[in-house]
């Protein structure tokens, strides 16, 4: 991701969708070229020329300070994830010389694994860089799309989004489902932009999906935080959840997410009816194996077609 490029389509994108009235801007009528402030309203607000804005929306962002960048971000009405997105963008963190980036996959813990594990009744995955799912329990992979039987380049929640017709079934509000996951991904962008590996996923969600196209080119951030999902699953059928995101103390690049019911909604009654069919079909993996020293165990090799995997029962 050229990050000239992505500074000025960013501001241009936040600038865009704001109006005069809006920011407390008179408003004196005729039709505007462009939607949107102009450039001159925007430096006003923020305290600066418009030469100097003029020049930072042309993507040059070397020598800009942090306070001037709070007060761009302050009069573009920047969320906090909008912020973040910014300042990385405008003073992308370079690695240093002779260290490369490590190739080995992203696992976990073998103690949060455990956890994991132990949370029988709460359907749970974890998230790693790229929106990749490193890890989960029977029930969060039973309840979000059988991870184990993927591939490991499929194992990724935005590819699942974009590219599994199952996932357009699975989430009854598909639209904000998938522009959430856009919003993470390019926040996730700006996080490191030179990550060969996300800028593959971005190619192919790009070449096979005009969805992902057209929310990619809105410049849109979000982050994983919590809130409630519509679920329409194979087995018990509409589920209400809620879901919360958290952060590991000293894993910053990963995230558990957790689903739970309101207690004595039937969409508890649902989830306990999908952790008994679960627990009482045949065994299949949670997440691969890991030794104490975070390598694969010899026979954690990835799952492609996990032969014991149940017949999905008629809803």
């Amino acid at each position: 991701m050229d990050q000239r490029t992505e500074l000025s389509e960013f501001l241009r994108s936040r600038r865009a969708r704001l109006q005069p009235s809006d920011v407390g801007l008179p408003d004196y009528g005729g039709r505007r070229r462009v939607p949107g402030l102009r450039r001159e309203e925007l430096a006003q607000l923020a305290g600066v020329s418009t030469a100097y804005y003029v020049r930072l929306e042309q993507g040059h962002g070397e020598n800009v300070s942090a306070a001037v960048l709070d007060a761009i971000a302050r009069a573009l009405r920047l969320s906090s994830a909008e912020r973040e997105h910014l300042r990385r963008i405008t003073k992308p963190a370079r690695r240093r010389p002779g260290r490369g980036r490590s190739t080995r996959p992203q696992q976990i813990r073998p103690e949060f694994q455990q956890l994991l594990d132990a949370m029988e009744s709460v359907p749970a995955y974890v998230l790693g860089r790229r929106l990749d799912v490193i890890a989960w329990n029977p029930l969060g992979n039973a309840l979000a799309g059988d991870f184990a039987a993927l591939p490991p380049e499929h194992r990724n929640m935005a590819w699942q989004v974009f590219l599994d017709p199952a996932a357009r079934e699975l989430y009854l509000d598909w639209e904000t489902k998938a522009a959430d996951v856009v919003g993470i991904l390019r926040l996730d962008a700006g996080r490191d932009p030179d990550d060969p590996r996300l800028t593959s996923l971005i190619g192919e969600l790009s070449l096979k999906s005009g969805e992902f196209r057209r929310l990619w080119a809105a410049h849109d951030i979000r982050d994983k935080g919590h809130g409630t999902k519509e679920l329409h699953h194979p087995v018990v059928g509409r589920l209400t959840l809620r879901y919360e995101t958290l952060r590991p103390a000293e894993e910053a690049d990963q995230v558990l997410v957790a689903y739970h019911a309101d207690p004595g909604s039937p969409s508890a009654e649902s989830l306990r009816l999908l952790a008994s069919w679960t627990a009482t079909g045949p065994a299949r993996p949670s997440s691969p194996a890991v030794r104490p020293d975070g390598a694969p165990t010899p026979d954690a090799s990835p799952v492609h077609g996990d032969p014991g995997r149940p017949p999905t029962p008629p809803v």
